[in-house]
């Protein structure tokens, strides 16, 4: 009789495990409005809270191979990041401005060491701002986080710039893949190592005809819309594409066209709520030239009595705020929300299975490098 041996088999690889964003667009505009509203009343420090709040409901709405991510972050230590930033900044634009008056004859130059000095410093600071980010995400009880130097990102940011501009652009691809591989060399979740497998060249290919593009669009201009959207969709895909965990890497299917319609809407509105504007100011200001005459025989109101009446100039600049604080809302609904969930909609994970087994480690990082980069206008999500 014949044995039969039995030769043990690795069980199949589980299948790509699905992204999903479940968010509701109706509770995210209310977010952002009531967020806009309260910047005005607290003359612009909501702005942390805010920040707090836009990513706590993108973080917890995604939704990945069925588990919510999570986001710990509060304002409070954006604010008190910030203000310490300050507490920085402020001294060195001061004695840069003491400096400049005292070489007064080579002003023509003066602000080349500023300008230089702070993107090396806004670099440094979206570092650190993403290091923070990344130590305030959870997922499945595991927090992600990162080390690295700020100042050494800094320093091959610099240099990979000026290679940039000696490119007149063409080296672009390859500084992100750098830069992107670094950050990620630094980025773990949990105990489990990141990396970027991403190259420059797999981008140049399917972006480098958008160059030349981009330069027929600074004349025909209604071009520059399809040019940058298909631009930051090329992005998206190559970026997620080369992110790894260990054995398990994202990769997206992201359309080249699929954020034309976005940004379009975006166009339309920033072009609809300034003529609705315009309708208001004219209304507002043809009431008080009307009302304001003390009779028919005192004539069109000349501007500078318009310019005297408190309640008009109150009613106009009531409209300009309502104004801003609908572009802001516009942009925050288009250009972040809705971006990011089509761009959570298409991807998916491989080899989740890698990050089953995953030890907690990583201690959280200080909100200083967000400071610095909301101090410096570099802050992003």
């Amino acid at each position: 009789m014949n044995q039969l041996s039995f030769v043990p088999q690795s069980p199949p690889p589980l299948p790509a495990a699905s992204t999903a964003f479940s968010g509701e667009r109706r509770a995210f505009l209310e977010l952002v409005s009531r967020g806009a509203a309260l910047e005005l009343v607290t003359l612009g420090f909501y702005r942390f809270w805010l920040a707090t709040d836009i990513r706590r409901h993108l973080w917890t709405n995604t939704v990945v191979d069925g588990d919510a991510a999570e986001y710990t972050g509060r304002g409070k230590e954006l604010l008190i990041g910030f203000l310490f930033a300050m507490a920085i900044l402020v001294p060195i634009y001061l004695a840069y401005f003491l400096v400049s008056v005292e070489a007064e004859r080579w002003k023509g130059f003066a602000g080349v060491p500023l300008v230089i000095a702070f993107y090396a410093f806004g670099q440094f600071a979206m570092y650190r701002a993403r290091r923070y980010r990344l130590t305030r995400t959870v997922w499945r009880g595991v927090r992600f986080w990162m080390d690295g130097s700020g100042w050494s990102y800094a320093g091959r940011a610099m240099l990979w710039t000026l290679l940039v501009v000696l490119t007149l652009g063409l080296a672009w691809p390859w500084r992100e893949a750098a830069l992107e591989r670094y950050k990620m060399q630094h980025s773990y979740y949990g105990d489990l190592h990141g990396s970027f497998e991403g190259r420059g060249w797999e981008f140049f290919k399917r972006a480098w005809w958008l160059l030349p593009c981009a330069l027929i669009s600074l004349v025909l201009l209604p071009l520059l819309p399809f040019v940058y959207a298909r631009f930051r969709a090329i992005e998206w895909r190559w970026w997620l594409s080369g992110i790894r965990f260990g054995g398990a890497h994202l990769e997206s299917t992201l359309r080249p066209g699929a954020l034309y319609g976005l940004y379009w809407k975006v166009i339309g509105w920033f072009m609809l709520l300034p003529v609705v504007s315009g309708i208001y100011f004219g209304v507002v200001v043809g009431a008080a030239a009307k009302f304001g005459r003390a009779s028919a025989e005192d004539g069109p109101p000349t501007p500078e009595v318009l310019l005297d009446n408190i309640p008009l100039l109150v009613t106009i600049g009531l409209g300009y705020v309502a104004l801003v604080l609908a572009l802001n809302v516009v942009m925050r609904l288009y250009l972040l929300r809705d971006i990011w969930a089509r761009v959570v909609g298409s991807v998916e994970v491989h080899g989740i299975a890698a990050l089953a087994n995953v030890t907690a480690k990583g201690d959280l990082a200080s909100a200083l490098g967000e400071g610095f980069a909301d101090g410096l206008d570099v802050a992003g999500f």
